[in-house]
């Protein structure tokens, strides 16, 4: 893991080949996006009740193996790709592609972190910003 989080380099997410057009990139609050997420029928693989994240030992085997992967990316300083977000069904924040790599960061204290949404749900996400 660097030492320094703010040398790290992001790459678009190769989700968007597909419909470019269809999304924008915005620079997010981790930590107000974590609080969203929290909701997400999805975040019990990756957080504990109390909303903290699980360590790496504590994730089930398919996400360790994802967790381990941003890791090895992180300490060989390789680009990492911006995760997807948007807003689901109970109008909380959900993680699209990229869930490794958004929670991994989120663990090791990023406090801002860019990522795509859909254009469509650029209002819904002006409180999210950083």
């Amino acid at each position: 893991m660097p030492s320094d989080l703010t040398n790290l380099h992001f790459t678009d997410n190769p989700a968007l080949r597909s419909r470019p057009d269809h999304y924008v990139a915005i620079t997010v609050d981790v930590a107000k996006i974590m609080k969203s997420w929290r909701s997400s029928l999805f975040a019990f693989e990756w957080m504990l009740p109390d909303g903290r994240l699980k360590s790496c030992e504590e994730l089930p085997a398919g996400e360790q193996a994802r967790r381990a992967a941003v890791e090895a990316s992180l300490r060989q300083g390789q680009p990492l790709e911006k995760p997807i977000l948007g807003i689901g069904m109970m109008d909380n924040v959900e993680i699209g592609a990229g869930r490794a790599v958004f929670l991994t960061l989120a663990a090791h204290g990023l406090k801002t972190m860019p990522v795509h949404i859909p254009k469509t749900h650029q209002k819904e996400f002006s409180p999210f910003l950083a």
